[in-house]
């Protein structure tokens, strides 16, 4: 196996922990008397961590911030999409028990596959045998005690997971020439533009009590800042269709944290999910590195880089 490619299933790996906590520290912030609405929370974690990484590059690798006419137009493009998509989902969890909202969303590598085959980009026998193993696992993890569903919340969460899905395959092309803090930086800055003019047109409101729960919405700045970087850092070096797949570790996570801090109890189902989600995901090590070839058919084929210096981030 390839040194890239170990680094990019490490930096999945730890995307999906990442991701794993952002369900804890969201439903944190969106609890209690003071609480911030699902569409301020978007809008302050979302826009806070844009800043902090536009600083960061600004202050200490500078060249960070060049990128070509065509990947930026990439970025925004997924960006937007991805924003959009935040926004289904904080409405869609607002409507559903949070083990079925989950669920749904696991369902996400199926819309990669799509995407990526709209893009003219194959897919292995062994990755389809992935996918199939850890959705059937996802649906025995998250289903115990899924309660009443709500129609309008589950295409919500599907709308979400859908253009979730869409906006790896767009960076995963930008990501052939670009760094990963660059495309980090100006996806997560394309979505504030469309998360916090979403916040100011439907909601406003901000609580400023003492009892505002302020340190889960930091907490939950720092998980979007690592789990993004960390994201774009996996799919630029494994594919957008294995990280996603092992983006699913975040449902074990979400569980194991469950688990052993909440003291909820797992049902023999859920032993089997968690057994069938930690198959799919040790099965990576035995797909094959990804080749970067440069596309001129498909759905993002518009998506070509420039010619310039393979070393231009270097210095």
């Amino acid at each position: 196996m390839r040194k890239g490619q170990i680094t990019g299933i490490n930096a999945a790996l730890i995307s999906a922990f990442f991701l794993g906590l952002a369900p804890v520290f969201g439903k944190a912030a969106m609890g209690g008397a003071d609480k911030f609405s699902p569409f301020a929370v978007v809008a302050l974690r979302t826009g806070m961590a844009a800043l902090l990484l536009l600083l960061l590059m600004a202050i200490f690798k500078r060249q960070f911030l060049y990128i070509y006419p065509a990947g930026l137009l990439g970025c925004m493009l997924a960006g937007g999409i991805n924003g959009i998509g935040s926004l289904f989902y904080y409405v869609g969890l607002s409507k559903l028990n949070a083990s079925i909202a989950q669920m749904l969303y696991a369902l996400y590598p199926f819309f990669v596959a799509i995407w990526l085959r709209l893009d003219h980009q194959s897919t292995s026998r062994l990755t389809i045998t992935r996918m199939i193993i850890a959705c059937i696992s996802a649906i025995l993890l998250t289903w115990a005690g899924a309660g009443k569903i709500d129609l309008a919340g589950v295409a919500f969460m599907l709308i979400a997971a859908a253009l979730y899905a869409f906006h790896i395959p767009i960076n995963q092309r930008v990501l052939y020439d670009v760094p990963a803090p660059t495309v980090t930086m100006y996806t997560l800055l394309s979505m504030s533009a469309i998360v916090i003019p979403a916040y100011f047109i439907f909601d406003r409101s901000l609580p400023m009590g003492d009892e505002a729960p302020w340190l889960p919405v930091f907490a939950l700045t720092a998980v979007t800042f690592f789990s993004r970087l960390m994201l774009f850092l996996g799919v630029k070096h494994i594919g957008g269709m294995q990280t996603a797949l092992l983006g699913l570790g975040e449902l074990l996570v979400a569980i194991t944290f469950s688990h052993l801090l909440l003291g909820e109890r797992l049902s023999p189902m859920q032993w089997i999910g968690m057994g069938g989600l930690g198959l799919s995901l040790l099965l990576v090590w035995f797909e094959k590195p990804p080749s970067h070839p440069i596309h001129t058919q498909g759905l993002l084929s518009w998506l070509q880089p420039p010619d310039f210096p393979a070393d231009f981030y270097k210095h």
